[in-house]
């Protein structure tokens, strides 16, 4: 029995969480109503205690009177300030975690989740069907020639491309430098393609303001497709490479891990300088 009455009154105390300070307040103001019932029942219940026992030192009628005046208004006032404010700071503690948990998160340029925090959501994506890695063209040029103000700017940009684009369907990150990621959900392959292709157009067609002037910038791509069976490692080491020879194969492209093979043999054969002699001598220049 003294279990369950302490289990109730460990529910009826109990502060919990706070949404909002409106709801600290509407929280306080029930709190204080079930402790003004329950003083004032304890105090009326003391008195009659008391003077059934004949130990009442003073009339019942009077003691009721002052127990009815008082113990309300004080138990109210004293109830509603102390929850109040106990309330308040809970709830001013909960914003700060919620605060830290957001900014350890997240990449404090790009406003995107950082390379941890991204690696934690690919854990627990909902019908994951690739992942494509995208680097900014020639990036350090853009930071020697114009100042990492500019390149800072171009990272914005982009990661703004990236998110608007996503439409929340996709988890996107900032992994690193100016590499960024996307897990694609719920689209075929074709779809993906034509996912990345069009933010690859976007970003190239649109100059990016820098300072008091704008650049032109372009990304290229690596896509790898998330098997079953695949670890997150092995899906990114593909998207990696596949990057790598977008790079290689001239910027401003997208390769499939399914176009690897093809890709690497299309440079093979343009940096091959046997390759190089026979294109000369056959007059054929790319």
């Amino acid at each position: 029995m003294s279990e369950r009455v302490k289990s109730w009154v460990n529910r009826q105390l109990s502060l919990g969480e706070f949404s909002s300070r409106a709801q600290v307040v509407r929280r306080s103001a029930a709190m204080a109503l079930r402790i003004t019932v329950l003083a004032y029942g304890l105090n009326v219940s003391a008195h009659l205690f008391l003077y059934a026992a004949g130990l009442l030192p003073y009339d019942l009628f009077d003691a009721l009177v002052i127990a009815t005046v008082l113990t309300p208004f004080v138990a109210l006032t004293v109830a509603f300030i102390a929850y109040y404010v106990v309330g308040l700071a809970v709830y001013e503690l909960s914003v700060s975690h919620a605060e830290f948990e957001r900014l350890s998160k997240t990449d404090s340029l790009s406003g995107l989740l950082n390379r941890r925090a991204f690696l934690k959501a690919c854990e627990t994506a909902v019908s994951p069907v690739a992942l494509v890695i995208l680097d900014v063209d020639r990036f350090k040029s853009i930071n020697d020639s114009l100042g990492h103000a500019a390149g800072d700017d171009v990272i914005v940009a982009i990661a703004a491309q990236l998110e608007g684009r996503s439409g929340g369907g996709h988890i996107v990150s900032r992994i690193g430098g100016e590499e960024f990621a996307v897990l694609v959900c719920g689209l075929s392959s074709e779809e993906t393609m034509r996912f990345v292709e069009a933010l690859r157009q976007a970003v190239r067609d649109r100059p990016i303001a820098v300072g008091e002037g704008s650049v032109s910038v372009t990304i290229s791509a690596g896509i790898a497709d998330w098997l079953p069976g695949r670890s997150f490692d092995e899906v990114f080491s593909h998207a990696d490479r596949a990057l790598y020879l977008a790079k290689v194969a001239g910027r401003d492209r997208i390769v499939h891990e399914r176009e690897i093979a093809n890709v690497g043999r299309v440079i093979r054969f343009n940096t091959d300088p046997i390759a190089e002699t026979i294109r000369n001598a056959m007059g054929i220049h790319g």
